[in-house]
């Protein structure tokens, strides 16, 4: 198993004595696949770093290792604007056949050392956390726990409290070369493998998201209305409004306060699409903002 980059992580991981741990750092930047390493070590017959050919090794999926993750869809089968960790995937329900995590990590390893995996984690539930906090006071000495997000405060402080934050940093663009040398990549990249990964494999996808970012881009110099119509385009790309932000640079100049209230309003529109905000009435918004910030 490759990795990318955080050569002191790798190093230091395997003589960690926590079993709770907090993954943080950039999306895409590796935390999971770390993860993933960290428990082909755990279990690996001959220890860190896995040998790749044992019986455990040699296992995809690996029995002892759980990803629970935030549902990307609503109960009526709609892309979830404001993703959550529901309890149901925590702790288990009389009403329900999921396997939560709780279920799973209370049973014996087949190997060594499970470890479950809780993906963004700051989008735990009330409830859904409350419930972790039980397992996290007391694990099961054959199980390791890891919280990915962002950052430590996001976060509820009662989790962070009990957990051994891991950072996580971008990788240099020197490795990020032996993925891809094309430039509009490795500026999408921002030191995350993840996106120059994800780039690779959806080449389509990701021309659509150049082209349709340049449009808004272009528009800003013209008027509020073809800003909004651009930026209407580039609301139907996955992670648009993010890459907007980095390729705004272009525009402004760091110092600039009007590169600031360029990226306050896109922060501000982020979150107002997360509340359910009209999405019509968020672009409009945004339109008017980043215009008024360009002119």
């Amino acid at each position: 198993m490759q990795i990318l980059g955080h050569q002191r992580i790798l190093e230091l991981l395997p003589r960690l004595q926590a079993q709770t741990f907090l993954f943080t750092g950039p999306e895409g930047v590796g935390r999971r696949q770390v993860a993933r390493w960290f428990t082909a070590g755990l279990n690996c017959q001959r220890g860190f770093p896995p040998c790749g050919r044992c019986a455990s090794c040699r296992l995809e999926p690996h029995p002892d290792y759980l990803e629970v993750a935030p549902e990307q869809e609503t109960k009526t089968g709609r892309k979830a604007r404001l993703p959550q960790i529901r309890l149901e995937q925590i702790a288990p329900r009389e009403d329900t056949e999921e396997q939560s995590l709780l279920d799973w990590i209370s049973t014996y390893p087949r190997f060594k050392t499970k470890v479950a995996v809780v993906d963004s984690a700051h989008f735990l539930g009330e409830a859904a956390a409350n419930a972790l906090l039980k397992v996290l006071e007391e694990p099961p000495s054959f199980a390791r726990i890891i919280l990915i997000a962002p950052s430590r405060e996001l976060v509820l402080p009662t989790l962070v409290s009990r957990s051994l934050e891991v950072g996580f940093t971008p990788v240099p663009e020197a490795l990020l070369q032996t993925l891809s040398t094309d430039p509009e990549v490795l500026a999408f990249a921002q030191g995350a493998p993840g996106r120059v990964r994800w780039a690779l494999q959806h080449p389509a996808e990701f021309d659509r998201l150049v082209s349709r970012t340049q449009g808004v881009l272009e528009a800003l110099q013209t008027s509020p209305a073809q800003t909004l119509e651009a930026l209407r385009l580039l609301g139907e790309v996955e992670e648009a409004l993010p890459y907007l932000g980095r390729r705004l640079g272009q525009l402004f100049s760091v110092e600039d306060p009007a590169y600031k209230a360029a990226l306050e309003a896109l922060a501000r529109a982020q979150d107002a699409h997360s509340a359910y905000v009209s999405e019509d009435l968020v672009q409009t918004w945004l339109a008017l903002k980043l215009s008024s910030a360009s002119q």
